[in-house]
């Protein structure tokens, strides 16, 4: 059994860890509202985003179509985007995409697949290192804030590999924010790029119009534009899911540390009382010796 001096220094020790965990949690609150906010906000724009190139892609066919709206032709080479977070201590947040991911990749494999992965994320990198890292081609940091410049690199990557004729299909996997408790794994197709079905239309009361330039020449432009606002809004909601997710499990490690410290606590009682009345008993015992 422990003694009383050794069980005090443990149940300082997770007094200073519930302290610690506490700390972070409201930390994690506090970033999580200007998150959970920037990803909702972005949100709109890359659905509006959706809908023009639905618009635009139903006058569109023939040789003529962008390969980044039709694709190649093939779907034998897949390029796999993981996007995580840089850091831990947040449930299984960034498990729960990996896990995505591995199994998108392995079931890819088993169709005889060719598959090569970008992983954007520390997280991404150090779990899914051992399995694929020989299928790596880049490797990105998530960083602090998701920002338009780092969005734009990783698609600008993307594109570089598709327009080299290396990969016929590009998914992204990413975990789109719900609420602060669910965060749903999500895989999301960036090429070919898919057309959003029953997206809003505006009503011209029976007029008639015609794009100026032609769909293709918008397209050329839209879709390239369309890649970067996704992979954008992927960080932003994966940043939003992430302090959700560290929220929510800094407050159960502090819950667990307060039931600890009582547990602990309770203990050392009992052991002193025990100490306590051993040395009553001896004291009595040699008083009656005597």
């Amino acid at each position: 059994m422990a003694s009383l001096k050794e069980m005090r220094n443990r149940i300082g020790s997770v007094k200073a860890t519930q302290k610690i965990t506490k700390a972070m949690q409201m930390v994690a609150a506090a970033k999580l509202r200007r998150a959970q906010d920037a990803a909702q906000s972005a949100r709109p724009y890359a659905e509006r985003m959706a809908n023009v190139i639905a618009n635009l892609a139903a006058g569109v066919s023939g040789p003529g179509a962008p390969k980044l709206l039709v694709g190649t032709g093939s779907d034998r080479r897949h390029l796999v985007v993981v996007a995580t977070a840089d850091r831990g201590l947040a449930g299984g947040f960034n498990s729960s995409i990996v896990r995505t991911a591995r199994d998108r990749i392995q079931s890819l494999l088993a169709e005889g697949k060719d598959v090569r992965v970008i992983v954007v994320g520390r997280k991404a990198r150090d779990q899914l290192r051992r399995l694929f890292g020989d299928r790596f081609v880049e490797v990105f940091e998530a960083g602090g804030n998701p920002s338009l410049d780092r969005a734009e690199e990783i698609a600008a990557k993307i594109r570089e590999i598709f327009e080299a004729g290396e990969t016929d299909v590009v998914s992204l996997i990413y975990s789109r924010f719900q609420s602060v408790v669910s965060q749903v794994p999500t895989v999301k197709q960036l090429i070919p790029a898919e057309v959003a079905e029953g997206g809003r239309t505006v009503d011209l009361k029976g007029a008639a119009y015609e794009y100026e330039p032609d769909e293709e020449s918008i397209l050329e432009t839209l879709l390239p534009r369309n890649i970067t606002t996704q992979v954008f809004s992927a960080m932003l909601e994966n940043q939003a899911g992430f302090f959700a997710a560290q929220m929510t499990a800094m407050d159960n490690a502090t819950r667990n540390a307060g039931d600890m410290i009582a547990n602990l606590t309770l203990q050392y009682n009992r052991t002193r009382q025990a100490q306590i009345t051993k040395e009553l008993i001896e004291i009595i015992s040699g008083a009656e010796a005597l």
